[in-house]
């Protein structure tokens, strides 16, 4: 059957369904051809912050001109704000849906050295966005937040009143509300982080709060300009990629962060990085309200780091599920690893720590400070300020690990700490499995350092409320692994190498149900029993 098509010469065809049909799908696809030259018109619209009046004068403010490029590129559709070679200083700036901030080779983006020319948003922040889609940062520039020279005006600031800090401020350091992050990006969705170097912020370097689909590729960070200079933190965020990025910072290199109930880092994957820190290399926690689930890390190399190369907390009633660590090499570093559930936060709600699986890790350990030298030294531990001794008394403390400044703070000496994997009596660590790890320690132990007798093992603290880090237990009877209160361990090729001395025991396991030891093997200047078991339930 035909049908009749009026032409624009008011004559009439006849027309048959299937060439009707024909037309249809012909005009369909001439409209997705236009919607797609649009788009991509829409995908090469570019401006050059120079052509706009920028100046690569450092009194001179960019802010404005670089502002008004990224308002007017996402107006358009979205494109690229260029920052050509050259040292262009700004205040905060926020990137909006679709724009793509590229950095030219030898590009140099300087942060105003002056607290003023920061917003306050939820903390003073370099580059800020929130609610915005399909945004980037790429390039083989610099973004340099001059944390150095900003941290002077910060105290200046708060000096003379215009900015309210902490009233210990200057025993300790100004709160991170006064200070400022390189980058921080809210709830946004489809993140490129690409290609440039990030540096010396007065807080942290990068942080992504809540976000989707954010892959971080080929970054270097240098954050060693002041204290919580964390290099990437990822706080509840979904489908997260950091890849063949160099990350050196003066508080945790990598580290994921839970602040909502319910709410979870998931589907992050972690693969070839390169890791130097005066905190821990690659860390889940402390933050941890709601927690992290399908975690992959691998690959990682990790160096003159203080504390821990691998360390997976939940302490605020949030969960580990699901963690698989895989290649990790780690050398001149305080800590192989450290799992810790415990209870600090308020509420009733318990945290759970569960199927965990580390594998292929090899680490060194040195017998003196790890970041010794590097220019935001870690501190060393101190006894906590209520601490009183008591003479003939044994007592297991929690060592402080900030504030070293206070006054009538004593020093926490110490022998070299173990890995642990530990839980609490009635909330306990599950299912994990450690195998194919190689721990080579060049400490010495002395008893005139410290000393926590063997047979005293049941009066170590449980720590449950404290701040989770490898040396919240204090002093240990033993060197290589402790563990305690976890249902469900393997241990499988595990070798324990002491180059150094230690009159301590290897391993120390305490009220472990299900435990499997397959090939352990310790090696060195060991005191009998290698290891120690007690309360102890074996896997058939």
């Amino acid at each position: 059957m035909d049908n009749v098509l009026k032409t624009p010469n008011n004559s009439y065809t006849m027309i048959s369904f299937k060439n009707l049909k024909k037309l249809h799908l012909l005009v369909f696809t001439n409209l997705l051809i236009l919607s797609f030259i649009n788009n991509a018109q829409a995908q090469k619209i570019s401006v050059n912050i120079i052509d706009k009046g920028a100046k690569t004068v450092l009194d001179f403010s960019n802010t404005k001109i670089i502002q008004q490029c990224i308002d007017d590129i996402s107006a358009k559709g979205g494109g690229t704000v260029t920052i050509p070679a050259g040292e262009f200083v700004t205040g905060n700036i926020e990137l909006k849906n679709g724009v793509t901030l590229h950095l030219q080779k030898d590009a140099k983006l300087l942060g105003s050295i002056f607290r003023k020319d920061y917003n306050s948003y939820p903390k003073p922040t370099l580059i800020y966005a929130k609610n915005q889609q399909n945004i980037a940062i790429t390039g083989v520039g610099t973004i340099d937040g001059r944390g150095r020279e900003l941290i002077k005006d910060i105290f200046k600031s708060i000096e003379n009143g215009a900015l309210k800090a902490n009233a210990d401020w200057r025993i300790t350091r100004p709160e991170e509300g006064s200070r400022t992050n390189l980058i921080l990006l809210e709830n946004c969705e489809n993140i490129a982080i690409k290609g440039v170097t990030l540096k010396d912020a007065t807080n942290w370097i990068t942080h992504y709060e809540k976000c989707k689909n954010l892959n971080i590729d080929s970054v270097r960070i240098e954050g060693v300009a002041y204290w919580n200079n964390d290099g990437i933190d990822i706080t509840d965020c979904k489908n997260v990629k950091i890849t063949n990025s160099f990350i050196n910072s003066a508080d945790d290199a990598i580290c994921l962060k839970s602040s909502t109930r319910g709410d979870f880092c998931d589907d992050i994957i972690v693969d070839n990085c390169t890791l130097r820190s005066s905190a821990n290399a690659f860390k889940m926690g402390t933050a941890s309200v709601g927690g992290f689930k399908n975690i992959k890390v691998s690959n990682i190399k990790v160096y003159d780091t203080f504390r821990s190369a691998i360390a997976l907390e939940a302490v605020d009633g949030g969960i580990i599920e699901n963690i698989e660590v895989n290649n990790v090499v780690a050398t001149n570093t305080g800590n192989a690893i450290f799992i810790r559930l415990g209870h600090r936060n308020k509420d009733d709600v318990y945290s759970t720590v569960k199927n965990i699986h580390i594998s292929n890790v090899d680490v060194t350990i040195p017998k003196g400070k790890p970041d010794k030298g590097y220019e935001m030294e870690a501190p060393l531990l101190m006894y906590p300020p209520s601490f009183v001794a008591e003479s003939g008394k044994l007592q297991s403390v929690s060592p402080w690990n900030y504030k070293e400044k206070l006054p009538n703070v004593k020093l926490y000496e110490h022998n070299v700490f173990p890995s642990s994997i530990t839980g609490l009596p009635d909330h306990r660590v599950e299912n994990v499995v450690i195998e194919n790890v190689k721990i080579t320690y060049f400490t010495v132990a002395d008893k005139a350092i410290n000393y926590f007798p063997l047979d005293s093992f049941n009066q170590i603290t449980e720590a449950e409320k404290d701040y989770p880090e490898f040396s919240m237990f204090g002093e240990v009877p033993a060197w290589g692994f402790y563990v305690r209160h976890v249902d469900g361990i393997t241990l499988k090729n595990i070798t324990l190498k002491m180059k150094g001395k230690d009159f301590r025991s290897a391993g120390l396991f305490n009220d472990v149900k299900q435990l499997k030891l397959v090939a352990i093997k310790t090696k060195g200047s060991i005191k009998k029993p290698a290891l120690f078991f007690n309360d102890v339930v074996y896997a058939p």
